[in-house]
């Protein structure tokens, strides 16, 4: 056979076996990456694959996260309506789901990383799930139902949706790596700003089962047709049924330090979202719109403060980050909120709160490099740096889990009372004075460093 009627890359017959060709050396062998269709991977950061794969990442956040953060919408129409008007552990619903969205995270990419090619799949399957689950809870008439059909397997399905997302976006996107996990994670606020009041109407005018049902077919419509381009650059197949995260970290003063100020921000940073349409109504006696409005406001800042503070955190260290973010947080609560006597003072509260304690998430990807190289410089082998977010996703998610019941005791009875006291004054206040302290106690890390602990 001439060389000329050779197809590219095939072997000459006349070539001993024993000979390797460039061509064959060049070759993956088995259990090396393996890349998606074409002879190469799409260029990381600046491909219209990787900003296509950003774009449906940051629609199916704003679902997912979104929803999650318009839940003020419900407790307050929980609250004052039946059959749930009067009933206990409302917060609960919220922040079972949003609690079960952080803490299953490290199981979910473990499953990702032991099944590669399967997980190409989570994200269809878990939105899937999450619209079934919305339309079902559409027959549920008591709190612990919605917990059951609503709180529970949307948290499940969303993390399945969601974790994908993490796991790839570190192969799309590498030099600007935290801005574009800051501006994904700001479509959870964007989805707070725009869902509040569509839901607010769908509830006043076509009531609950109306409104779940309507609601989980636009997030099927919405969501399921970008699963098609929530896929990895590459796919690593060398973790296959063995891909486990590995915990080395958990052995690291660094990463113990960086996760106690993760778990203390949590604890309260939820709170505001939960109660600030009932707070609104019940202390400053503001009309249903009015009552959304903070929502709106507070969840409008929070986007902005994601993608600020991923911009900041590739140029700062996390812990000057963190102590910027705790600082607003806390005179933001401590000062504007706790002495609120109007709406506009409501309002600046929700702007400041927004700008400063939401961009927390962005500040993650610099305390994974800065764990991860920390705990090999101290002699604890590799740390992988997901195995590191998938903790602070996990305590993010216990904060969450914990607040929800210390919310209902902090706020006991508030609709229930009609108390019209603002601030620190009315029942609302010791919740406000929580917040306040967990933030400051969030920025913690800044202190530590000075002392050499960090």
């Amino acid at each position: 056979m001439s060389p000329a009627s050779r197809q590219p890359g095939e072997r000459d017959p006349l070539l001993p076996k024993d000979v390797t060709t460039p061509q064959e050396e060049a070759a993956p062998d088995a259990g090396q990456q393996v890349y998606t269709p074409g002879a190469s991977p799409a260029k990381a950061d600046s491909s219209r694959e990787a900003w296509l794969f950003l774009a449906a990442c940051w629609v199916v956040e704003a679902f997912v996260f979104g929803f999650g953060l318009s839940f003020g919408v419900f407790q307050d129409y929980y609250s004052s309506h039946p059959p749930f008007a009067g009933a206990n552990n409302i917060a609960a619903i919220g922040t079972t789901t949003t609690g079960i969205l952080y803490m299953g995270t490290p199981l979910v990419i473990a499953l990702c990383r032991r099944l590669p090619h399967a997980a190409r799949w989570f994200t269809l399957a878990g939105l899937l799930v999450a619209s079934l689950s919305l339309a079902a809870s559409s027959m549920c008439v008591t709190v612990p139902q919605l917990i059951a059909v609503l709180g529970v397997p949307f948290g499940l399905a969303g993390c399945f949706a969601f974790c994908p997302c993490i796991i790839y976006i570190d192969q799309w996107f590498i030099k600007r790596k935290s801005l574009a996990m800051g501006i994904m994670f700001s479509a959870g606020g964007f989805g707070g700003v725009v869902f509040p009041p569509l839901l607010e109407r769908m509830l006043r005018e076509l009531g609950f089962a109306s409104t779940m049902q309507i609601w989980a077919g636009v997030t099927c419509i919405a969501t399921v047709p970008l699963a098609y381009y929530i896929k990895p650059r590459q796919i690593d197949t060398s973790d296959e049924h063995t891909g486990l995260l590995s915990m080395r970290c958990l052995g690291s003063r660094v990463f113990a330090l960086y996760q106690l100020a993760n778990l203390i921000q949590a604890a309260g940073y939820f709170l505001p979202a939960i109660y600030l349409p009932l707070y609104a109504r019940v202390a400053l006696n503001a009309s249903d719109t009015q009552s959304v409005l903070a929502l709106i406001v507070l969840n409008c800042a929070t986007t902005i403060g994601c993608v600020a503070m991923g911009a900041l955190a590739d140029h700062w260290h996390p812990t000057t980050c963190g102590a910027v973010s705790a600082l607003g947080a806390t005179l933001s609560t401590a000062l504007l909120w706790g002495f609120s006597s109007s709406l506009p003072a409501l309002y600046t509260f929700c702007v400041a709160y927004g700008l400063f304690a939401g961009g927390w998430p962005s500040i993650w990807p610099e305390v994974m490099s800065e764990v991860a190289r920390r705990a090999e410089r101290a002699g604890h082998g590799y740390t992988d740096p997901l195995a590191v977010y998938s903790l602070l996703v996990l305590g993010r998610g216990i904060g969450n889990m914990v607040s929800g019941p210390l919310s209902d005791w902090l706020v006991h009875g508030a609709a229930a009372h009609g108390h019209s006291g603002i601030g620190y004054a009315g029942v609302f206040g010791p919740m406000i004075a929580f917040t306040s302290v967990t933030g400051l106690l969030s920025g913690m890390n800044l202190l530590w460093k000075y002392f050499g602990w960090l």
